[in-house]
């Protein structure tokens, strides 16, 4: 059986990563256990890491922005003698599957985004305390931090080692951000990328690939004291946090059921529907309540558990290659759980909520499975949760009352939700991309805030694809799932990603659209993945063979 890649933590299963807290300021330590890895067939050596080491620290950001918002800055640093990090570890990549290895570099790139939005999303800004080599994903690492601090003592370095050592990509988001985020120079960066070595010292500074360089007799107490300056000015101190208990899940053969989430999952029609449930339950009356509530109010559960949802079906059910979202609820309860987090996004319980809701929608943008709603009698298709409905490829919605059901009409209902707190990584909302050649039907759509659009005047709208009555719903829904799940995987997967992201290119839309193109191509080649290749001869002492022949 295949093993399940679960991607639930705490601190107490932590083999790779430890945290000290120190007040307002959180040192954060990279102590990757050799024999630690997820699979068999490699040892983890020089702070190297796989899927498992970022799950880990996809849990530590987590936890420092609702168990420890009192802090103000995160020092990330290696807890292993003259070494940072020596980034993706190389057997496991020569070793994993094409479909793994790619998912492995989508999620490590949206943990670097987790931490490196966190400056501006909670206040919380990480620092990278670089002492020894810093190299290809070590580097990746530092450069999602918002400030970077290296020591001089003759033999530290950052590098992009890639293109001389393996003829692989040079760290995923790593060129994206030498260019756009350092700004670093091109014909500079070109001859960083270039050299096994990296660059120490003042010409790491010189170049902008580092912020601060620090004497070694005085680094630790340099690091210490700009951590406190910058947490000081964050202003957090005396918050108190709420705890991340364990979800509630239960998997089944075919299924995995949460408390607001259901996936229900059919391989041999490759579909997964995934329901989600609206709150059953009023809103908390007040801030106070929300944060007595902590991680059981229902705006933090749902998003949650979709989160463990999406990610569970993207890495275990491989070929599951449609994802059919459901909502069931009531609306205006749905609606007054979400007005509390977003009137009151002050407040840093509430924020927190909202911004992890920002993140989970993203995650189900840039999850390469086409994405369909089915807005029926009795779906809660309301503000947050119509975000899928516009995140989705396609969207289908029922016509007026079906035979024999007696739930309400289906409606859709949009709220503040839709018009701003949730943008995609195109930094516009979902409405706005989806109407970008018609921005005045974004305003269109909002001057009907807060009304129950059935389908005639959600289909007039443009919110939805397409609507059908009760005589022809279930064929229309039929044909469309068996047509989907008939087409080539790979037309799929191309033709979704240009199509989700239009609108201005950002950082991040970039790093992504590389991340599709390239690692899906260089991680083909024979180059790289063939019998003589690069990954394939590591640590031989052999240099892989290459096919000279640029493509």
């Amino acid at each position: 059986m295949t093993k399940i890649i679960d991607f639930q933590t705490d601190p107490s299963k932590y083999r790779h990563w430890r945290v000290e807290y120190d007040g307002d300021v959180a040192n954060l330590f990279m102590d990757v256990d050799e024999d630690g890895g997820l699979f068999d067939g490699y040892q983890l050596k020089l702070n190297s890491y796989d899927l498992g080491v970022d799950i880990e620290l996809a849990d530590v950001v987590q936890r420092m922005r609702f168990e420890h918002p009192e802090i103000g800055a995160v020092v990330m640093q290696s807890a292993k003698d003259k070494v940072f990090c020596a980034g993706a570890n190389i057997r496991m990549l020569g070793g994993a599957a094409h479909a793994h290895k790619v998912n492995f570099c989508k999620f490590t790139n949206e943990t670097r985004n987790t931490f490196e939005s966190a400056l501006a999303d909670s206040g919380q800004n990480y620092i990278c305390a670089v002492k020894g080599s810093c190299a290809g994903g070590g580097y990746e690492l530092a450069l999602a931090c918002n400030y970077i601090m290296m020591t001089e003592d003759g033999s530290t370095s950052v590098a992009l080692p890639e293109v001389p050592l393996l003829a692989v990509l040079p760290g995923t988001g790593g060129l994206t951000r030498v260019t756009d985020k350092r700004k670093v120079r091109r014909d500079l960066a070109d001859v960083f990328c270039s050299i096994e070595e990296g660059v120490r010292g003042k010409r790491a500074l010189d170049w902008n690939l580092v912020d601060e360089v620090v004497a070694n007799s005085k680094f630790d107490e340099t690091v210490t004291e700009r951590a406190h300056e910058i947490a000081a000015k964050a202003g957090h101190a005396g918050r108190k946090g709420i705890a991340l208990t364990p979800l509630k899940r239960d998997f089944g053969d075919d299924s995995v059921t949460y408390s607001t989430v259901e996936v229900a999952i059919d391989r041999k029609a490759g579909i997964a529907t995934i329901t989600i449930h609206g709150p059953a339950d009023a809103a908390p009356a007040s801030v106070a309540d929300l944060h007595k509530a902590g991680a059981e109010t229902w705006m933090l559960r749902a998003a949650r558990e979709l989160d463990d949802a999406i990610l569970h079906l993207r890495l275990n059910e491989l070929e599951t290659g449609v994802l059919v979202f459901k909502t069931d609820g009531d609306a205006a309860t749905l609606l007054a759980h979400e007005a509390l987090v977003l009137d009151n996004r002050d407040d840093w319980l509430a924020n927190e909520i909202a911004q992890y809701w920002k993140r989970v929608l993203k995650r189900v943008d840039m999850t390469s499975r086409s994405l369909v709603a089915l807005v029926e009698p009795g779906s809660c298709f309301a503000g947050t949760l119509a975000e899928l409905l516009f995140a989705a490829d396609r969207s289908y919605m029922a016509d007026g009352e079906f035979e024999g059901d007696n739930r309400p009409v289906a409606a859709i209902t949009l709220s503040a939700a839709n018009f701003g707190p949730y943008p995609m990584s195109n930094d516009l909302t979902r409405l706005q991309t989806r109407f970008l050649g018609t921005p005045e039907a974004v305003e269109k759509a909002e001057a009907r805030r807060g009304e129950a659009l059935e389908a005639e005047d959600a289909d007039a709208l443009g919110l939805v694809t397409f609507a059908f009555d009760d005589i022809d719903w279930e064929d229309e829904i039929r044909v469309f799932l068996e047509e989907r799940t008939s087409f080539s995987p790979d037309a799929m997967t191309g033709m979704e990603a240009n199509l989700r992201f239009a609108g201005p290119e950002t950082m991040e839309t970039r790093i992504f659209g590389r991340l599709t193109a390239w690692q899906n191509w260089i991680f083909q080649r024979p180059n790289a993945v063939g019998e003589n290749g690069a990954l394939q001869r590591y640590g031989t002492g052999k240099r892989g063979e290459y096919d000279m022949r640029r493509v």
